[in-house]
């Protein structure tokens, strides 16, 4: 839209099923948005509203809610899902607290999607091989890239915590500080769009798949949570003399409850189950613990005054607005219900059968079918058009034949 138009307050209307359409293009059939496919309004988020940094030409992004004409929020967008989420939790006089933890790989160009991808070239004119966690080297040449990423981080209002190398070749971290969940995904959303945008503008490519290297750990998006008291500011995970409280089992339940549910909304493609098949720091499991990794539901060691859960299931490539909507929603389903968590976990362990997750997106998709939790959460509309558009997703990655199957299959089948 032009700058002109936008500040006329002109109205921008979307067909509803664009909000279901495939990654690939396409979409599953009418019924699932409404047979007429009518618009819906994208009504601009006031505080999203933004100059982007890097474009040469002045540029701006609005993040929209995109609702129904009449003024409802449509049931099919990720974004209100989310706000009614956070509205549950209002309504019992609380607010939940959050922070994302995104991996991402910075690459060279990849122009033929048949090759794997490599790192950048180095200073050295080699390119890195090997785990380089926690380096605090530049010779990745990276530097200029990264100082362009933090400008652009400080124009568009994103505060950071921490940022590190991690485990993968070429794969690194950034910690967004913690605040309000609507917040945070529109700033995890914002940080994924400029980290994309600026590599382009370095000759680099920035890739937030599950998992991009054979052989190398994955990329996650994971979520901390606590929730507090609307005005005081009390975390009610923790009581007056630092223990624990009830809320604080009962929110752990009600992600054991949820996870094997929702896993596909929080693993949302064909390849954020090569990232869960091989759990190494990436636990496709339901158990929990005190500060272990292979635990899905990781409690940090904190004070008190910042007890929270750490949800380390979701990848990369979930969508944050729907990851944050799941996980927050199946802490306080647990918290209104009362529920009881597992016993924690410590040390190496193997996971009982009623904690282990899907890991392939079939099985998480007929899990999620089956779900009467889902659809009473998210609504139907959104659950029914979510599968058929994954489902639709899944057919077309079946409908090719992959390296391995001809070089390995062909001669022995």
């Amino acid at each position: 839209m032009t700058a002109q138009g936008f500040l006329e307050g002109r109205r921008l209307q979307l067909a509803r099923g664009v909000l279901l359409q495939c990654i690939m293009g396409g979409y599953p059939a009418p019924r699932f948005y409404g047979s007429d496919d009518g618009d819906l309004a994208l009504n601009a988020e006031p505080s999203q509203i933004h100059r982007l940094p890097w474009s040469e030409t002045p540029r701006a992004l609005a993040i929209c809610d995109a609702d129904e004409l009449d003024g409802r929020s449509s049931g099919l967008s990720t974004r209100g899902l989310l706000k009614k989420v956070v509205a549950r939790y209002a309504s019992h006089g609380w607010q939940p607290v959050v922070a994302t933890e995104l991996e991402f790989f910075v690459f060279a160009r990849n122009a033929d999607p048949l090759q794997p991808f490599q790192p950048p070239l180095g200073l050295d004119g080699r390119r890195e091989d090997g785990g380089s966690a926690f380096s605090i080297s530049s010779n990745n040449g990276l530097r200029g890239f990264f100082n362009e990423v933090y400008q652009c981080m400080a124009a568009l209002g994103l505060p950071r915590d921490t940022f590190m190398h991690e485990m993968g070749v070429s794969q690194f971290e950034i910690n967004l500080w913690h605040g309000d969940p609507l917040l945070l995904a529109d700033q995890t959303f914002l940080f994924k769009h400029l980290l994309k945008e600026v590599a382009l503008k370095h000759g680099l490519t920035v890739v937030c798949m599950a998992k991009p290297l054979a052989h190398t750990p994955g990329s996650s998006m994971h979520i901390h949570q606590s929730v507090v008291e609307q005005g005081s500011g009390r975390n009610i995970f923790s009581a007056a003399d630092g223990q624990a409280t009830p809320a604080f089992y009962q929110f752990i339940a009600g992600q054991q409850a949820a996870m094997a549910d929702f896993t596909l909304l929080f693993a949302p493609h064909v390849n954020s189950y090569q990232r869960l098949c091989h759990p190494y720091a990436s636990p496709n499991n339901a158990c929990w613990s005190e500060d272990n990794r292979a635990a899905g539901l990781r409690i940090p060691a904190s004070a008190p005054v910042a007890r929270r859960v750490e949800n380390r299931l979701p990848g990369a490539d979930a969508n944050p607005y729907l990851a944050l909507a799941a996980s927050l929603a199946a802490g306080l389903y647990g918290i209104e219900q009362q529920l009881q968590p597992t016993a924690p976990i410590q040390g190496e362990f193997e996971v009982p059968d009623e904690l282990a997750l899907p890991c392939t997106m079939h099985a998480a998709i007929e899990r999620l079918k089956r779900s009467a939790l889902a659809s009473d959460l998210f609504g139907e509309e959104f659950i029914e058009g979510y599968i058929a558009s994954k489902t639709l997703e899944l057919t077309s990655f079946f409908d090719e034949i992959t390296p391995w199957e001809r070089r390995v299959l062909a001669a022995h089948a």
